[in-house]
């Protein structure tokens, strides 16, 4: 739920802009100590409550959220983004315990309970929207065969061998499943994870992990076409990893360990649908990949008043057979190649990534930070913005193409005022990429067994200013988050080498959340957001060949979607609290998007069927106004 999550993201408290990059997001706050900022199970509840909607965490579940953001500890690598490290609860080990929603838009249930009281226990939590069954009900037949849904499921089981150890089984599994008269796409992840804790000493900690995930992705146009196709894409990863922790004094912590991943990535099977389709089947090769690193990182107090951190990790990436290396030309075209038995070496990348950050106490209210970081990323990600859908194509450097580079500096002042109820913060960054990636114009994306014979290679740059004003007042409560900030690439072959603003570059980002206690039983909430719209490529003209009308595109990014705005507001009503009560409940009454604002999904350029020389832009949206009412318990 990537795009969910990057909205969810960028209202949560403290987080100031989030931003696509790699292969996920980036995301910036402010802090008092602006080494992270960690988010628990009550603050997403809230943020929840805030959306107006529902939360992509499933905050019955999560027990706290870890973000770290330009100086990045060195057990974090393979990409260029920021770390949102989200935990899980443990289950209740002590009793009996359901938490639970009912709700006009979406429901869910969580139960925890100890297996043997102190030892052993589970927690279970699943979700569904069915927004897609009063679709069926609508008196527009255009709405009728929508769908649009998402539901999870997490479950983790907590087994306490001794003083000393502590083993963890969890598992995730998600689908986000949305249709329309244009496209049909559907993701989701599959994950499952067995972490053992061990307590060497009072010093020293271990935890010892193995890993498995598995990445789906589905997009596919309506039957009936020429055209009309399917296509499948998966990634999957297995994956070990040792960390440890040890403390050897008051004034150090120290971090170090071992990681190793196996990537297999189908970057798609497309084949046509329907008796009209004259699309043949193609499969582009599968990569598999070994990642592997070691890293080392300390946190050093020196007096009162600074605190330095410092690593390196080493990283190593391979490509191993079975697979095909093409050779190609100026021009992209394949003039040779070269084939790989299953389980050979064939390509290694090993790169040095060194972290340092400086946190300087000025006095108990205000602190200032500098950080600069080195973060590379094996796997890429490449998006067209010329297409209606959203079209993701993911795949390992390789040969041809070169693992992403990217140098972070960051400096940042942070004040508090008002006996800590007022937090202000200004921050300011600037990152380098090299070896960035972009499909070349007019690129051919699904039906294409050579994919990397479209992509152009080049540098990247991003650059912004972050504000933070927060209020932490018994009743009200809020904050106020404004983000300048800039991204672009230039690549040769694209837009005549000169920069063009990247998919995910959006100057302004503002924020506004407030939330007001009115009476020991009611409370109401607003949030209100303001983005400038995506950098997109629209066909400015057309050429008529052959009797068929070929598009004739923009410079890259020229044009932007409308810039996104929306308004939230909710009313919350809860139980009375009773000394003992073994069941509470409240109820929440909200409006997402009060004003019915049709922000952009996507555009898409339709040519007329009456009138071949006519095209006309069709805008598709995903919400308008949603009221809700949902019915929470406790017990």
């Amino acid at each position: 739920c990537l795009m969910n999550i990057k909205r969810e993201v960028s209202e949560l408290p403290g987080v100031q802009s989030v931003s696509e990059g790699g292969s996920g997001f980036s995301v910036r706050g402010g802090a008092p100590d602006q080494n992270l900022i960690q988010l628990d199970e009550a603050t997403v509840y809230n943020a929840s409550h805030l959306m107006g909607f529902f939360s992509v965490f499933n905050n019955d579940a999560i027990r706290d959220i870890t973000l770290y953001k330009g100086d990045i500890p060195a057990q974090y690598g393979g990409r260029l983004a920021s770390v949102l490290d989200v935990r899980m609860k443990e289950g209740n080990n002590k009793h009996f315990e359901v938490t639970g929603g009912v709700g006009l838009i979406a429901s869910r249930l969580t139960v925890e309970s100890p297996i043997i009281k102190n030892r052993i226990s589970f927690i279970v939590s699943a979700r569904r929207t069915y927004a897609d069954l009063f679709l069926a009900f609508s008196k527009n037949e255009d709405l009728k065969n929508n769908k649009l849904y998402f539901y999870d499921l997490n479950a983790k089981l907590n087994y306490r061998v001794g003083d000393r150890d502590q083993v963890f089984l969890s598992g995730y599994f998600g689908r986000d499943v949305f249709k329309n008269g244009f496209a049909r796409t559907n993701w989701g992840n599959g994950t499952g994870t067995l972490r053992w804790n061990h307590g060497f000493n009072s010093k020293l900690f271990g935890n010892f992990t193995a890993i498995y995930s598995d990445y789906r992705y589905f997009l596919g146009t309506p039957e009936g076409e020429t055209t009309s196709f399917e296509w499948n894409a998966n990634l999957r990863d297995v994956g070990v990893k040792g960390d440890m922790s040890w403390y050897p004094n008051t004034s150090n912590t120290l971090r170090f360990g071992v990681s190793s991943i196996y990537h297999m990535i189908n970057p798609g099977i497309a084949q046509g649908v329907g008796n009209e389709t004259v699309v043949n089947t193609v499969e582009v090769p599968k990569n598999y990949s070994l990642e592997t690193a070691l890293y080392a990182g300390n946190e050093q107090k020196a007096g009162t008043r600074w605190t330095l951190k410092y690593g390196i990790r080493a990283s190593m990436f391979q490509d191993i057979g079975p697979g095909t290396v093409f050779e190609f030309d100026s021009a992209g075209k394949a003039i040779d190649s070269v084939v790989y038995a299953r389980g050979e070496f064939y390509k290694t990348y090993f790169r040095i990534e060194p972290r340092v950050g400086l946190l300087f106490s000025i006095n108990p209210k205000s602190s200032a930070k500098a950080s600069y970081s080195r973060t590379i990323q094996y796997l890429q990600l490449a998006q067209n913005t010329t297409v209606g859908t959203p079209l993701d194509i993911w795949f390992p450097a390789s040969p041809n193409v070169e693992p992403q580079t990217c140098d972070q500096v960051a400096l940042g002042y942070f004040r508090n005022f008002r006996r800590n109820t007022i937090e202000t913060s200004v921050e300011g960054y600037y990152k380098y990429m090299n070896h960035v990636i972009d499909f070349k114009d007019h690129a051919i994306l699904l039906m294409n067994n050579k994919l990397e014979g479209e992509i152009l290679e080049g540098t990247g740059y991003s650059y912004g200013i972050e504000c933070l004003v927060r209020l932490n007042e018994t009743r009200l409560n809020g904050w106020v988050s404004y983000t300048y900030s800039r991204s672009f690439r230039v690549i040769p072959g694209i837009n005549d080498g000169n920069p063009y603003p990247a998919p995910y570059d959006k100057p302004n980002s503002l924020n506004i959340v407030a939330s007001y206690q009115i009476a020991k039983r009611w409370s109401v909430s607003a949030n209100w957001v303001y983005a400038t719209g995506n950098p997109v490529t629209f066909p400015t003209g057309r050429a008529v060949i052959g009797g068929k009308v070929i598009p004739i595109y923009s410079d890259r990014n020229a044009y932007r979607y409308e810039d996104y705005h929306r308004l939230d507001l909710s009313v919350d009503f809860s139980s009375k609290q009773k000394p003992g009560a073994k069941f509470t409940w409240d109820l929440n009454f909200s409006v997402y998007n009060v004003y019915n604002r049709h922000n952009t999904w996507t555009i898409n350029f339709v040519q007329d069927n009456e009138d071949p020389n006519v095209t006309y832009a069709e805008k598709v949206y995903l919400f308008g106004i949603i009221p809700s009412v949902t019915f929470n318990f406790h017990f």
